[in-house]
């Protein structure tokens, strides 16, 4: 029997969380990827003998946060605007631009709705911040160590940065939110898993 798991992914525009979804499922990078006409993706996990379907869901920027507004607007606007680009999921991933301060912000806020929105008594919803780019190091706004002790010590949320120009730390993030989702079922459990359904039949990934 194969579990379901929805995982929604959110950013700015320019971030590359499109990029980093296609490295993932099909091991392939496009300067300037575009999400499919659906932005849903339906990669499948072999995980300690077990299945779980994948439903990824590449969501488009909210425009209620283009351009960034100050920091008191963000609620504000989002609720003139409805929730509906905020889709219910399984867990969340929040990419940000590690060179572009702004792209930070607006996952930020995005966080803060995620939070604020969630239903009583629905419980911790995973959230796992990621900072792409980190072949532009040199370019970077803000030290990695600092950026990681507020994602994790006030977001109270997982923080991993990666490359999805360079596939670098692609696998580990996901691997990372599939622990946070309860996939694994101990820290001690063997942590590998077969990507299936969006790559070759020929080929298989190891987280």
């Amino acid at each position: 029997m194969a579990d379901f798991l929805k995982i929604a992914i959110l950013g700015a525009p320019g971030v590359g969380k499109t990029a980093i979804i296609q490295r993932f499922v099909w091991n392939q990078f496009a300067e300037g990827a575009r999400a499919p006409h659906s932005g849903v993706y339906h990669p499948s996990v072999v995980l300690n003998d077990r299945i779980y379907h994948l439903v990824i869901l590449d969501i488009p920027a909210l425009t209620c946060f283009l351009p960034p507004p100050r920091p008191q607007e963000w609620i504000e606007r989002w609720t003139e605007t409805g929730d509906e680009d905020i889709q219910p999921a399984h867990a969340y991933i929040l990419v940000y631009d590690i060179c572009c301060f702004a792209s930070f912000e607006y996952i930020k806020a995005v966080h803060q709705l995620i939070v604020a929105k969630r239903p009583p008594g629905s419980g911790k919803v995973p959230i796992l911040i990621v900072g792409n780019k980190r072949d532009l190091q040199r370019c970077r706004v803000a030290p990695r160590h600092n950026v990681a002790a507020l994602v994790k010590r006030s977001w109270k949320c997982g923080y991993i940065e990666c490359s999805a120009k360079y596939n670098w730390h692609i696998l580990l993030l996901f691997k990372e939110l599939l622990k946070t989702t309860g996939c694994l079922a101990s820290r001690g459990a063997h942590a590998s898993a077969c990507l299936q359904g969006g790559l070759p039949t020929n080929r298989c990934i190891i987280l």
